[in-house]
């Protein structure tokens, strides 16, 4: 059989399904990755790169992918057929080249999609932290360090935790710096002021009766308000929002919204819905198809290309990894 890599078209049918089972004696414990944030938080996942793509995939023994090991790498079956070969990548804390960092595990709020309120993890204090990124960058190749969190009691109390961290981690390390956090009124400035490079503030959809359907309690306004004011501080293609396909938005709603965020000076990033079991029974979603992914991304570029936006800047979080949605900047 000849080698399969990876390009835009099995890539999003890969994330569209998003999951591949895998032997155990192929995935030691540095070539695995657990998720404590967001939809996926909970589970368990590994990188796949070849032919200048990398594609991550949750661990899932019911999948209908089957990662197995051949040749020098791996190659992904689905009724017997292989779909794509290529090599599992090491993940130096959570994504290859950063130490991608969880603070708190927990969250006082109740988005239909995030499994994280159920869980309710962990609060890392800093000795946890350096710890974390120290072992990260003994491997080699850290590129960049990147901090996201729930809301343990309040998101102004977050940005203050958050802040002392990108504190601490600025007196050790030179590497750029981001932050995923709910944003406050002043969160783009404390967190600039403390050595941070670059945020990200989610809007999870842009469709507001969605939005006040699966993330009761947040404000769609609040989170625009505070990413037009990140622009202003961090600079174009250092600020990123998460943008959820698969909550019922049309085609149409995604257009519109990526380009009243482009307009704004804010990178979009798609991300494919994830189903959580913690979440079964409230909430409805649909994994999009890898036309849509496609048909979407492609859609994103071109906006990016008109409003004057670089995708291929950004230093931390998603953009660089490019491991669970298709990248405008290198996937389409």
């Amino acid at each position: 059989m000849k080698k399969i890599p990876l390009n835009p078209e099995l890539k999003s049918f890969l994330i569209s399904i998003g999951s591949a089972d895998i032997d155990d004696a192929l995935l030691p414990a540095d070539l695995k990755t657990s998720a404590t944030a967001g939809p996926g938080a909970g589970g368990s996942s590994f990188f796949i790169s070849s032919g200048g793509h990398r594609v991550r995939l949750s661990i899932n023994r019911k999948s209908p992918l089957k990662a197995v090991k051949w040749e020098d790498g791996v190659a992904i079956f689905k009724d017997g057929n292989m779909v794509v070969s290529g090599c599992l990548e090491e993940p130096l804390c959570h994504c290859p080249g950063q130490a991608y960092i969880t603070i708190s595990e927990r969250c006082i709020y109740d988005c239909k999609f995030c499994p994280v309120p159920k869980l309710q993890g962990e609060r890392k204090d800093i000795p946890t932290i350096l710890r974390m990124v120290s072992n990260a960058c003994a491997r080699g190749g850290m590129q960049a360090i990147s901090l996201t969190s729930g809301v343990e009691l309040s998101p102004d109390d977050e940005v203050k935790k958050t802040v002392e961290v990108v504190k601490e981690l600025k007196k050790h390390y030179s590497v750029p710096i981001g932050v995923s956090v709910y944003p406050t009124e002043t969160s783009s400035d404390e967190l600039y002021k403390a050595g941070a490079a670059e945020v990200k503030y989610n809007v999870e959809t842009m469709d507001p009766e969605i939005f006040s359907r699966v993330c009761p309690g947040l404000s769609l306004e609040e989170v625009l308000i505070a990413l037009k004011h990140a622009v202003e501080v961090f600079g174009r293609d250092h600020v990123f929002s998460n943008f959820i396909i698969g909550l019922g938005e049309t085609d149409e709603t995604v257009r519109t919204g990526v380009e009243k965020l482009v307009q704004m000076g804010v990178i979009p990033i798609l991300r494919p819905i994830s189903a959580s079991s913690y979440r079964t029974g409230e909430i409805e979603i649909s994994r999009p198809s890898p036309e849509r992914l496609r048909k979407l991304a492609r859609m994103e570029k071109n906006l990016l290309k008109k409003y004057h936006l670089d995708a291929s800047k950004a230093k931390t979080m998603c953009l660089p990894c490019t491991g669970c949605d298709m990248a405008p900047h290198c996937d389409v």
